[in-house]
């Protein structure tokens, strides 16, 4: 992927609290153990609603238990936006998750939408990519199925 940039050395990403649909709340270090793919959206910002289908089907592709797209919105007060975009876009394989007190661009040094993080199963990050991609291609599954190992 042209924009991927490696983080070398791979280093532990921040901890941070998200909510599910639920309003429950989750942690980054609860999900260790599996690889991730971090994105930061909003249903407001064209270029992550144009990429929001490819997450879904590379999620629908990869195996849940040992990688996980985290799509985490960050709609804030028009969250209610979401479930319906989620339903319109026919995204099925995704989970929805909410940023919780609009932490996440900051813990996660994050400066533009959509960005997506690459996480190894111990925590640390492999790499980023600032701006939409299309994460179903060959060359994206390749890149998830060598987080997960």
């Amino acid at each position: 992927m042209k924009r991927f940039k490696l983080t070398t050395p791979p280093r532990p990403v921040p901890d941070l609290e998200f909510l599910d649909v639920n309003d429950q709340p989750i942690s980054l270090a609860e999900l260790n153990g599996q690889a991730r793919l971090i994105n930061l959206w909003a249903t407001w910002c064209a270029p992550c609603v144009k990429e929001m289908p490819s997450l879904d089907r590379l999620q629908a592709e990869m195996p849940r238990d040992r990688f996980l797209v985290i799509p985490i919105s960050l709609d804030g007060p028009s969250k209610p936006k979401v479930a319906p975009f989620y339903k319109e876009q026919n995204l099925l394989s995704l989970r929805i998750f909410y940023d919780k007190g609009r932490k996440a661009m900051s813990t996660l040094g994050v400066t533009l939408l959509p960005t997506s993080i690459l996480v190894d199963p111990a925590g640390r990050e492999l790499g980023r990519l600032e701006g939409d991609a299309d994460w179903d291609t060959p060359e994206g599954l390749a890149l998830m199925r060598a987080a997960m190992s």
